[in-house]
């Protein structure tokens, strides 16, 4: 019998080494980051098709795939507070051209975590509404702006894109009436405004302009409420028209998904010794007191007042638009209201202090031959009260 050896196997001396990470990213993460991509450089402002050669348009994957935190913590932004357990999650990936590539890891102090992030989010929520658009999904985009005070109004498109999902914009810019070059101070500018308006319209909807074919229009006003009220009253009730309210604590035009209802209720504050004789004081933004009201509408007036139920008015009270709706089915219902106590109210005297879309609705909720012509005040600091603007009629104008 051979003697035992003392040795140990080869198997008891054999140490198991670590998983030693792969550079390789999972196929279908790969997949995923194409598809989520478009197959486009996610770089702000880059944007270059991947999948075929810029100059020969050979088909191709001429894309790079490219840690936001680095594969190695001393590489590119390899060192960050957080690092993911997986380092190849679709999340800390980007899809990139070369020289992308290249500009983001050769100079990580310009393009920290937080930035690329940013570009990457940007770019993949764009490509997921490019891709989820639908030809009935077409809009007309018109957008107003006028200076309101002494600041110029600004409406930037990119906040107009995302407020209209689903819906898109049939062409961009869209079409803009900007009043913002005339200095409203009297009446004579008033009248400017009012006429550059007309004109915008009649450029919209005559023959040949996207109204014609779309069939959808989509609103974004920032003007002085009379201006707004005019505005409505000029739109055609024959194109199906959507209305945007901008949300100052957001600063976007996107409505919000939901919200606590808002109801709207009216009543008489003042009754009149006149039956032809009647107010209107909208307090949904801010309080209107009777006692504000000018001289001229004395005791002879009936003044009604439209204004939030179980709520104090106040600018951000517009949230959905589902608000919006209500508040047209009730301001069409205050109309009717008031002809069935007065008969025929030749005349309304109309105080708003309204959100923009509501008073474009004023206007064009207004029925020919029925409803009364609006004589449109506004408050003017300058002179502490209120001022008379402007009369406008249902599609009509004087």
């Amino acid at each position: 019998m051979k003697p035992r050896s003392n040795l140990k196997s080869k198997t008891s001396q054999v140490t198991v080494s670590p998983v030693m990470k792969t550079r390789s990213v999972p196929q279908f993460v790969r997949l995923l980051l194409f598809v989520s991509a478009g197959g486009r450089c996610e770089f702000d402002g880059c944007n270059k098709y991947l999948l075929e050669h810029h100059v020969t348009l050979t088909a191709g994957n001429f894309a790079e795939i490219a840690h936001i935190v680095a594969f190695q913590e001393d590489g590119p932004r390899g060192r960050s507070e957080v690092r993911p357990a997986d380092i190849h999650q679709a999340d800390n990936l980007m899809l990139l051209c070369p020289g992308c590539h290249k500009t983001i890891d050769d100079h990580s102090e310009l393009y920290p975590v937080a930035t690329l992030r940013k570009y990457k989010t940007s770019h993949e929520q764009y490509i997921h509404y490019m891709t989820s658009l639908r030809p009935e999904n077409r809009t007309s985009v018109l957008m107003v702006t006028a200076n309101i005070g002494e600041q110029a109004a600004f409406i930037p498109f990119d906040q107009v894109i995302e407020a209209l999902a689903p819906h898109y914009p049939v062409s961009r810019p869209g079409k803009l009436i900007d009043l913002t070059s005339i200095p409203i101070l009297d009446t004579a500018s008033l009248e400017t405004a009012r006429e550059t308006i007309r004109r915008g319209l009649i450029q919209l909807y005559d023959a040949g302009g996207e109204t014609q074919t779309v069939k959808h229009l989509s609103i974004f006003a920032l003007a002085p409420i009379p201006l707004l009220v005019d505005l409505g009253t000029r739109l055609s009730n024959k194109i199906t028209t959507d209305f945007y309210q901008r949300h100052r604590d957001t600063e976007s035009w996107t409505w919000k998904p939901d919200g606590v209802p808002v109801s709207y209720a009216f009543s008489i504050v003042q009754q009149g010794t006149d039956p032809s004789k009647a107010v209107l004081v909208m307090s949904l933004s801010g309080k209107i007191r009777v006692q504000d009201l000018p001289s001229n509408i004395d005791q002879q007036f009936t003044v009604y007042e439209f204004t939030l139920k179980d709520m104090v008015p106040h600018p951000a009270f517009l949230r959905t638009r589902a608000d919006l709706e209500a508040f047209r089915t009730s301001y069409q219902a205050l109309l009717g209201s008031i002809l069935d106590s007065q008969g025929i109210v030749k005349e309304l005297h109309f105080f708003p202090a309204v959100p923009a879309p509501m008073a474009v609705l004023c206007g064009r909720e207004l029925l020919p031959k029925v409803h009364p012509g609006l004589l449109v005040y506004d408050f003017d600091k300058q002179k502490d009260g209120f001022t008379f603007q402007l009369k406008v009629n249902a599609h009509g104008h004087e």
